[in-house]
């Protein structure tokens, strides 16, 4: 995608002078590469790693206890992501990313 230029240069122009939706940013970054249950979907993981990212599913405790490698990912996940600052509740009262990624790593 170009960011100079004519809008016929623009990859996404077509699409976009049609109707349809071109989006500047990737999908992991939106609501279409999210769970909502927490942590990334098929499509958010496959948009990260067009982008050059490495990432894995999530691994719960019941798959960790299976693979040793996969249990230290997990215990490595939940080290890291515990410890950074930032609430686990919004304004509202409904839980943050991070407070659903820490449930969906069973962390």
């Amino acid at each position: 995608m170009k960011v100079r230029g004519d809008w016929e240069d623009w990859d996404g122009f077509e699409k976009f002078a049609k109707g349809g939706r071109a989006y500047k940013t990737a999908a992991w970054q939106r609501k279409e590469g999210k769970n909502p249950e927490g942590g990334l979907n098929e499509a958010g993981r496959r948009s990260a790693k067009r982008e050059g990212m490495n990432l894995k599913p999530p691994v719960s405790a019941s798959e960790a206890k299976r693979s040793p490698k996969a249990a230290g990912r997990r215990k490595s996940f939940c080290a890291r992501m515990s410890g950074m600052p930032g609430p686990m509740k919004d304004d509202k009262g409904r839980p943050t990313r991070k407070a659903l990624s820490l449930r969906k790593w069973d962390c």
